[in-house]
């Protein structure tokens, strides 16, 4: 097969995306972007702030065990160690030259990123970022940010399946949805994660081509592989909110708390989630716990699962950033040297 060369303007897209993402407009851009995502986060605070009744929260609060708490923050951990693994399959397909440490480090940066300001922040720009810097071009990024997004939801669709066909939750007002409606949704979720085992099964771990745009697919053992991390890693997830809640609320709906809060928050765009995840569990479990305590478990599960991740993730980020720019300058003297 002959190999056809790229079309000029074609071979200099990826260097004006590198352009355009380096440029001091984008850098503003997204300053001026977190400034508007803070003061929203402020105003939907200082919102429910007015709304709950937070005496009696921070009293349930504070009668969470510490062994709760630890074993809830266990689980948080542990899913977060799942889903760094994720990258490995985008590491799989791409066949990118960084080690297994390296990519899974890189994911477990910028999954707490992605989980509170969002898969522009998360998902691309610190991931860009981090394997920019490591020698992986737009397109290999753009690849393994694609295979992570759809390692995420193909599990995801499976247990939302088993879980709204077997077990019909407390949907918070406003959700005009039947325990029947919800299983066929349920159904046609579970139907992508099938389609893409069997795309994965006729592809052979070929890419498949859609609007001149190619979409990495594995082989079908691979793709096996996602949706069982996938699944892993939600039902950890599940897991975190059951262990919260003490066991006084059955595990699926601990877990469909977690999958509805999740759809619930990428529909309304509001970063993280923020509020969307409190009213979701606090619907759903206060069909076994008092209203404050299943707010109390939520903002306990937001703490262990997106708070602290993101502190740690920070830290390392800014150690990341530390290092390189005392790495930049040493690089820049051998290589003057070497030219002398």
């Amino acid at each position: 097969m002959r190999n056809v060369p790229l079309h000029p303007t074609e071979a200099t897209k990826p260097a004006r995306w590198r352009a355009l993402l380096d440029s001091r407009a984008w850098r503003w851009a997204g300053g001026a972007l977190m400034a508007a995502v803070a003061l929203l986060i402020v105003w939907l605070l200082v919102r429910q702030a007015t709304r709950v009744d937070w005496p009696a929260v921070w009293r349930a609060l504070q009668g969470l065990p510490h062994a709760t708490l630890a074993l809830g923050a266990l689980l948080a951990w542990a899913s977060h160690l799942a889903y760094g693994c994720f990258d490995l399959f985008g590491r799989h397909v791409v066949r990118h030259p960084l080690s297994a440490p390296r990519t899974m480090a890189i994911t477990l940066i910028a999954y707490p990123f992605t989980l509170n300001l969002g898969s522009i922040v998360g998902g691309v720009s610190v991931r860009y970022r981090l394997y920019s810097r490591q020698g992986l071009s737009v397109g290999q990024i753009a690849q393994v940010v694609v295979v992570s997004i759809v390692t995420n939801w193909v599990g995801y669709f499976l247990l939302a399946c088993a879980v709204f066909w077997n077990w019909a939750p407390q949907l918070p007002e406003g959700w005009h949805l039947s325990q029947q409606q919800l299983r066929w949704v349920g159904v046609l979720l579970a139907a992508v994660s099938v389609l893409y085992l069997l795309l994965s099964v006729w592809r052979g771990g070929q890419q498949i081509a859609l609007r001149g745009h190619s979409l990495p697919l594995p082989t079908w053992r691979v793709a096996l592989l996602q949706l069982l991390l996938s699944s892993l890693n939600w039902s950890l997830m599940g897991g975190a909110v059951w262990a919260l809640a003490q066991g006084e609320v059955p595990y699926p709906a601990a877990l469909a708390t977690v999958l509805l809060g999740a759809v619930a928050g990428l529909i309304s765009r509001i970063p993280a989630g923020l509020g969307v995840l409190e009213a979701v569990g606090t619907a759903v479990l206060s069909a076994w716990l008092p209203a404050t305590q299943a707010l109390a478990v939520m903002l306990a599960f937001r703490a262990l699962y997106y708070l602290a991740p993101l502190a740690v993730a920070a830290l390392a980020l800014l150690a990341t950033e530390l290092l390189w720019r005392r790495r930049a300058p040493q690089s820049g003297a051998g290589m003057r040297r070497n030219v002398s």
